[in-house]
């Protein structure tokens, strides 16, 4: 998901099979110097190797994306690698990819599968060769755990249909969350309010003020399922991990923004946990952008670049 300055996606793109591009070694892209981080909650300046410090010492860490922004991923590959440099085992985290691609992302990582073969079966995004692939190197190149956390797109569109019934028609119940709560807060207005500021729905369906409020609530329980999912997939794959190990989990920034949605939802089941997040935001020229606009959005702020 974006922030609430970009339009959202709400139920997350179409999954293509990606070319495969070739790529620049997993690590090796510098940080630009026009990079601007932020600490997020006294707005005093910082940088990139101090949030890393910072990011590094916590549980899991979020980074939440705008979604296809070049500068973006950049950043989300060094903050990956420079953590990995601590020596603490790593998770790496994907909304990217699904739950049930899962062995085959595993025999990929293992070396078992062919990249070729991995991309047929795994249902990466269109931008994978360019987005994401670096990061699947990068922990395929330390042997990290990667986890393709997120529920399958058609049972999420499914419940965005017809609601929680669907995940027993389906036979989906193991590749959603197991727990789901769906309360009425402020990530529910947040998402509410994204979904009247903008035009369409999963299928194209008309949103805004003449959005049914049934319909409504059916698109945030889907909104909750694929947090929770996450969520669950996330704690999943640390207990099962070494005391030291640290999970980096990446998706849109609405998924994470302000403590809410899958941070939340991790908290609520690892309360003891130190969680920390990012928030990657692309603007004209990140040496000017007021960043108070932006308080409380998350524990840092990295400003990049927009594209022209």
């Amino acid at each position: 998901m974006t922030s609430s300055a970009r339009p959202p996606l709400i139920f997350g793109l179409l999954l293509s099979l990606a070319a495969c591009a070739p790529a620049a070694p997993p690590g090796s892209s510098p940080v630009p110097a026009y990079f601007r981080v932020v600490d997020g909650r006294t707005h005093a300046a910082s940088t990139f190797d101090r949030m890393a410090v910072r990011l590094g010492r916590s549980r899991v860490v979020f980074f939440g994306e705008q979604h296809d922004d070049p500068e973006t991923h950049r950043a989300e590959l060094e903050l990956l690698n420079v953590i990995g440099r601590s020596g603490r085992p790593v998770i790496v985290s994907l909304e990217m990819f699904e739950r049930d691609v899962q062995p085959v992302l595993d025999d990929y990582l293992a070396g078992r599968l062919s990249e070729q073969d991995f991309l047929a079966r795994s249902r990466p995004w269109p931008r994978y060769a360019t987005d994401y692939r670096p990061l699947v190197e990068l922990a395929k190149e330390r042997g990290w755990r990667v986890v393709a956390s997120n529920v399958p797109r058609p049972i999420a569109s499914a419940i965005g249909r017809a609601g929680l019934r669907v995940l027993d028609t389906l036979g989906a119940r193991p590749l959603a969350s197991s727990e789901v709560s769906c309360p009425d807060d402020a990530y529910r207005s947040r998402f509410l309010d994204q979904m009247r500021a903008h035009g369409s729905g999963p299928g194209g369906a008309q949103q805004g003020d003449s959005l049914p409020t049934a319909v409504a609530e059916r698109f945030y329980l889907a909104q909750c399922v694929k947090d929770e999912t996450m969520a669950e997939s996330i704690v999943n794959a640390l207990r099962f991990a070494s005391a030291d190990a640290i999970a980096v989990h990446f998706n849109g920034a609405f998924h994470s923004e302000y403590g809410q949605g899958v941070v939340e939802r991790v908290r609520r089941r690892e309360p003891r946990w130190d969680l920390a997040t990012v928030v990657a935001i692309p603007v004209g020229e990140p040496a000017t952008d007021a960043h108070a606009a932006h308080d409380g959005l998350a524990d840092f702020l990295v400003f990049t670049r927009r594209p022209n």
